[in-house]
């Protein structure tokens, strides 16, 4: 039989309780559980609601502030942008797969070096920080140049979607929204979208 996903409750005086282990833990103790690729679920003790979008936020922000921040400022901005925005779930699901496939990347490497090099080699321990050493300018272009694919794939995917919209409702007037970098201009008194 399967091991039931281990079950956290968060109690009013925000202490956390492993109904596992039967002992309080901390928030450092649930970042061991997701390093460990560990399966648990935080619940409110009172209500039942589902808080583990909370704490790993919250784990989220202590990484943050603790010196060596993954997300800019610029960074974040954009991502508070999509909120509310038609994208927002679209985004999510963006964001999601690049980051399995970054990680799916980097699990092989890290199996390429163990086929190589052994598990217990002191070579094969160090080797993704060698790599990355060496390697960083090289894996940077080539991330900036998937990140620059992915960026025209998701205005190609916009541009679709704004296409196909407007063939949809051909009888209604738009308004000419500027792209980046182009001048707003308001359609012509009497012309609709066909007359371009």
């Amino acid at each position: 039989m399967p091991e039931q996903q281990r079950l956290i409750k968060k109690y009013p005086n925000r202490r956390l309780y492993d109904t596992r282990t039967s002992s309080y833990i901390t928030l450092s103790d649930v970042k061991e559980l997701v390093l460990g690729n560990e399966e648990f679920q935080v619940v409110d003790a009172k209500t039942g609601e589902d808080l583990t979008r909370t704490i790993l936020l919250q784990i989220i922000l202590e990484e943050e502030a603790g010196g060596a921040p993954m997300f800019t400022s610029d960074l974040l901005a954009h991502m508070i942008r999509f909120y509310g925005n038609a994208m927002q779930g679209m985004m999510g699901k963006y964001l999601e797969s690049n980051i399995k496939a970054f990680t799916e990347m980097q699990g092989k490497l890290q199996d390429q070096a163990r086929a190589i090099y052994g598990e217990n080699s002191p070579v094969g321990q160090d080797l993704w920080a060698q790599f990355l050493n060496f390697q960083g300018p090289a894996l940077q272009s080539m991330m900036g140049a998937y990140v620059d694919q992915s960026r025209k794939m998701f205005e190609q995917m916009q541009q679709q979607l704004e296409s196909q919209t407007r063939n949809m409702f051909t009888g209604f007037q738009f308004p000419q929204y500027a792209r980046p970098g182009e001048e707003r201009t308001a359609p012509a008194a009497g012309k609709g979208d066909s007359d371009k």
